[in-house]
């Protein structure tokens, strides 16, 4: 895992890297930078002559990340018990949209200033997906760990089996374990055709027309909000289209003067909802047949901080 060398700027490097696979291990860029930290004040915390040992810095900056990752994988079963209501990953907005002034009101078009923000460097792909993410809530901490590293970032078994601290066989059947919660067999949606159906949502939501809102969600479709506790959302799913569409016409009645806008999240089509400029709720949504079923809204303020400088 990782280059060779032991360069300050070689070992500086591997941040970006450490960064995306942190995120993917734990759906939070706040536990992910923390994490990153940590195994960068390990590294600095070896004497230099053990540093100067160690022939591959990324490889052992990975191990490390990982190791940690997989304590607060352990611990989050705990954690998620005492959040209020569902937890859900956080959302990552695409830098590459309002670098060029892509969001917002369309006037600044300038890159924000300021140190950089871990979210910028996590590369959006499939493995990033609000979806894909959920899945990997379901998994157990070694299989998200052995999963993510092999299928992932495609580290083979024999490093794999360093961090969890089992055989190359055992890895090799925790990631086979995980890749049965995966489901592969569903042809993912064009982003075309998802970023259709999700403009119809917001048109329908922004007129208040329930008919409309009916018809593009599955009648079997699921909304999950995560407030944190922290501002007003349903604590528990929401399940029905028509439920869903009945409650997005009561938000939009109980919050005059909303704004939705058509943004990237997790590198797929969703909405982003904003009230006196402010970022209130980021939607991410999973659709079939030209229809939604399934919508994760993130309102904690903690997770929405990336989209307070996208915006």
């Amino acid at each position: 895992m990782g280059s060779v060398g032991a360069g300050a700027d070689e070992v500086a490097g591997e941040r970006r890297q450490l960064i995306n696979v942190a995120y993917r291990l734990l759906g939070s860029v706040t536990e992910a930078e923390d994490a990153v930290q940590e195994a960068y004040a390990r590294w600095y915390g070896l004497p230099r002559s053990r540093r100067a040992e160690i022939l591959s810095p990324g490889a052992w900056l990975t191990t490390v990340t990982s190791r940690i990752c997989l304590d607060l994988l352990g611990s989050a079963r705990a954690r998620r018990e005492r959040y209020v209501g569902a937890w859900l990953p956080e959302p990552l907005p695409d830098r590459t949209e309002w670098d060029h002034g892509g969001y917002g009101d369309h006037t600044g078009g300038t890159a924000p200033t300021g140190p950089p923000d871990p979210a910028d460097q996590i590369v959006l792909d499939e493995s990033v997906a609000t979806a894909f993410l959920v899945v990997l809530e379901s998994m157990t901490p070694a299989e998200r760990v052995a999963f993510i590293l092999h299928d992932v970032f495609r580290y083979p078994f024999a490093e794999i089996a360093g961090v969890l601290g089992r055989t190359p066989a055992a890895c090799k059947q925790l990631a086979a374990s995980a890749r049965r919660r995966v489901d592969v067999a569903r042809a993912p949606v064009p982003a075309t055709g998802r970023a259709d159906v999700v403009r119809h949502v917001k048109e329908a939501w922004q007129t208040k027309d329930i008919a409309a809102l009916v018809g593009l969600l599955d009648p079997a479709a699921v909304m999950t909000a995560d407030g944190g506790g922290m501002v007003g959302t349903v604590l528990r799913p929401v399940e029905g289209g028509a439920r869903i569409a009945h409650y997005m016409i009561a938000i939009a009645d109980r919050a005059p003067g909303l704004e939705l806008l058509e943004r990237s999240v997790n590198g797929a089509p969703g909405l982003v909802a904003r009230r006196a400029g402010v970022v209130v709720t980021v939607a991410s949504f999973d659709v079939s047949d030209k229809r939604v079923t399934r919508i994760w809204a993130v309102r904690n303020p903690e997770k929405l901080r990336p989209w307070a400088r996208a915006i």
